[in-house]
């Protein structure tokens, strides 16, 4: 049966909250963390960690979601990371094992039926205990977990322990094919961020009560078509125990766009909505973004509502179209969304953090909001991070910001082949599906990308570079058929970049070699004529990665100095070799024929040159289109405080002039708006 309009009572169905599973937020408990020396945490006594003589650091307050490293900075253990060369007196926090620690009420627990512990982000490598007892190991931080903790309760009294033990020695930056343990890769040090190697419970946890009857595995995607305007719907999903219907209604603030009851066997085939009267979804640059309330609701024998899931999403189709001019065969790279042509202006977002698990809902929509403003209308979810948190996804559908996402593989310098054994081939599938079936349900999501700059040499090696992998290595050729399996209708790319080059050579400009493609990241010499040349002559369809450093902010800088010197700006200065990709204090004196004299004269100039490389490149390739698909800054923003870095807004969320520079292009209609 389906329904234009009208109220959820137009179906039969008879509210029962009391028999409805239940979902309990365990982020409020009153959780405590201790550290131990490695398995001296085996002889914890019944009472817990308080009592713990073992315990070398004993139990201190622990916010969850939350860092080991923010509990111990909470109560003065360790010092403030971003602060000078402090980074380097928090690395013993990887040579513990930590514990978490909380009470369970027991009115939660009571009653007989199962409880399981849900864990969304678990970052490192440990089990739980229940009671003293272990009832589960975790080691991927890329992927739910979800324990069974019925056979281990007590009447009363249950004590639950997450213990994280040992995390990867290392991580970052030398060889991407030995890199086969799930866990960011940027902690381990990177060109913007000393190593801080995060421990601890980074997503939302809960406790699930349930008697056995529940809806599990939801999936729920969206297309559209533009004449006449319709939404697409597919929702399918499986309920598990003595069910007997699923009622599903697609909502539009108070009203009823279309519901349906479904017999639940034929929910698992699937249930396709077509015609639907909604509104089109829009990247910002080019119109609003309305979205709608999917409710799925598992119902009795008897009409009673006893499981339900809520899916916000956007209906809107995204197609590829080869670029004005593209070499024969080449890949697609005009975004066309719902008939329209959309030029791709964005930045490519890491985490805020390096704690990340410490990161707000506020924290995520004031940087959204800024790349909004800035014109913005995509973001790069980079490879060597994390899959964000699901308040990301949410704030860009209704912000309208397109989302390409990338599998956490990266390149790692010396070598950045992927994995080609099975087992870590297996395990990064699984990985994938996890991401699809999580996200896919959003408007925002554009692409799914196999990893970042994942490569081989141009003679064809595994070593060095040149070369974007393509879907006849194993492991990529893997993920794509988890893509086509799982979500067919999102396009998927096998890195980043990807065609027949890496980077793009003036040298090559004409050859039909670059298609997707990253860098220049920095103007070696003058930008006029160099750099401008350089632009002037480019034939990418789209730049993926492409920026100039910058100083931050002389405040910020001074700030987060502790210790260290300010000047000189140069890598014989330990505060700014952290970063010392980004220096540019030899072209400072080749431009003005001496050093400068004040830390506000440098941060001027290096801010200035940073506006105006990013200015030349943005226009240059904005100018083009539609020969040219877009360009996707490296990076947006920063999540330690460099002294200098690609980012166009800095670690407290302040736009560099670069970005004000850039956003009055990006702001700039296309010639076809």
């Amino acid at each position: 049966m389906a329904v234009g309009q009208g109220h959820l009572g137009n179906l039969g169905l008879r509210e029962k909250a009391q028999a409805m599973k239940k979902i309990y937020d365990l982020s409020g408990l009153e959780w405590r963390l201790a550290g131990f020396a490695p398995f001296t945490w085996c002889s914890i006594p019944a009472e817990g960690i308080g009592a713990a003589p073992s315990a070398e650091i004993p139990a201190i307050p622990a916010p969850v979601p939350g860092s080991v490293q923010m509990a111990l900075r909470q109560v003065g253990l360790l010092p403030d990371w971003n602060v000078g060369l402090q980074a380097r007196e928090c690395e013993w926090v990887e040579h513990r094992h930590w514990v978490y620690e909380a009470a369970l009420p027991d009115e939660w627990v009571q009653g007989g039926a199962a409880v399981r512990l849900r864990c969304l982000g678990l970052d490192g490598f440990g089990l739980i205990r229940l009671n003293g007892k272990e009832v589960g190991r975790f080691a991927n931080a890329f992927v739910p977990h979800v324990f069974d903790l019925t056979p281990g309760l007590a009447a009363t009294g249950n004590l639950l322990q997450i213990i994280f033990e040992f995390s990867p020695r290392w991580l970052g930056c030398g060889y991407t094919s030995k890199i086969t343990e799930w866990k960011p890769r940027f902690n381990y040090t990177w060109d913007w961020v000393p190593r801080l190697v995060q421990i601890g419970i980074w997503d939302a946890i809960a406790l699930e009560v349930t008697d056995g009857v529940e809806l599990e595995g939801l999936v729920c995607t969206t297309d559209a078509s533009r004449t006449p305007p319709a939404g697409i719907l597919h929702v399918k999903g499986c309920g598990r125990g003595d069910v007997a219907a699923v009622y599903v209604s697609l909502t539009g603030g108070e009203t009823i766009v279309r519901e349906e009851r479904v017999f639940a066997g034929d929910f698992v085939a699937g249930l396709t909505w077509t015609g639907l009267p909604v509104d089109l979804w829009w990247p910002h640059t080019h119109g609003p973004q309305p979205l709608y309330r999917l409710t799925c609701r598992l119902l009795d024998a008897q009409g009673n509502v006893v499981d339900e899931e809520v899916r916000q999403v956007g209906f809107r189709h995204i197609a590829w179209e080869p670029c004005e001019g593209a070499p024969r065969g080449a890949d697609p790279w005009l975004c066309v969304v719902n008939g329209q042509r959309v030029f791709l202006q964005g930045v490519n977002w890491t985490p805020i953090r390096s704690n990340f698990a410490d990161v707000t809902d506020q924290d995520v929509r004031q940087r959204l909001e800024l790349y909004k403003d800035l014109g913005c209308n995509i973001l790069r979810v980079w490879g060597g991070a994390v899959l964000e948190r699901s308040n990301f996804y949410r704030a860009c559908d209704e912000l309208g910001i397109l989302v390409w996402q990338e599998f956490p593989l990266s390149s790692s310098g010396l070598e950045n082949w992927p994995p080609e054994d099975p087992t870590a081939i297996r395990e990064m599938a699984a990985i994938a599906a996890s991401y699809i079936q999580r996200r896919q349900h959003h408007a925002c999501l554009a692409v799914w990308c196999g990893g970042n700059e994942l490569q081989g040499g141009l003679d064809g090696s595994k070593t060095g570079g040149g070369k974007p992998v393509d879907a006849t290595h194993p492991m990529i050729a893997q993920l794509k058929r988890v893509v086509e399996e799982c979500d067919g209708g999102r396009r998927f790319l096998p890195t980043s970049s990807s065609g027949p080059r890496f980077v793009a050579s003036e040298a090559d400009y004409g050859k039909g070699l670059h298609w997707d493609v990253h860098g220049p990241w920095k103007a070696e010499g003058p930008l006029d004529p160099y750099w401008a040349r350089y632009w002037r002559g480019d034939d990418a369809l789209l730049r993926s990665e492409t920026g100039s450093p910058g100083a931050s902010p002389a405040d910020l800088i001074r700030q987060y100095a502790g210790e260290c010197e300010v000047m000189p700006a140069s890598i014989a200065n330990p505060l700014w070799r952290r970063t010392s990709w980004w220096i540019e204090w030899d072209r400072f004196i080749a431009e003005r024929g001496r050093e400068p004299a004040t830390l506000d004269e440098y941060v001027a100039w290096s801010q200035g040159r940073q506006a105006d490389a990013l200015a030349i490149a943005v226009g240059a390739v904005k100018d083009r289109f539609p020969r040219a698909g877009g360009v996707i800054l490296w990076m947006g923003h920063d999540c330690f405080p460099c002294t200098a870095n690609t980012s166009i807004v800095d670690f407290h969320g302040r736009p560099k002039p670069a970005a004000l520079a850039v956003g009055e292009i990006f702001n700039r209609p296309t010639a076809d708006q």
